[in-house]
């Protein structure tokens, strides 16, 4: 894994930023936790690219409010401008 900065899906809408951090505070430090408001998914990242790999291997698939987390390395972001003929 070469990023430190995970997508995390498949979250209950009440899930706040603490709670997130909170949870993956326990594999390391985290640096950053974006909650996507009303899409269930949001963004942690970690201080070292081995917290997060360790994170990802624990916490995928778990359950928290009664959800199962999906939790994988994030993509960058893409460019949304397209490209029109004229």
């Amino acid at each position: 894994m070469e990023g430190k900065k995970l997508y995390v899906g498949n979250l209950d809408y009440s899930v706040t930023k603490d709670e997130l951090s909170e949870l993956f505070s326990e594999f390391g430090e985290v640096v950053e936790v974006t909650i996507i408001d009303g899409k269930g998914f949001g963004f942690v990242e970690m201080s070292e690219s081995s917290e997060a790999e360790n994170a990802m291997g624990d916490l995928n698939g778990k359950d928290l409010k009664g959800r199962t987390m999906k939790v994988d390395e994030a993509r960058p972001k893409r460019d949304n401008q397209r490209n029109f003929r004229r």
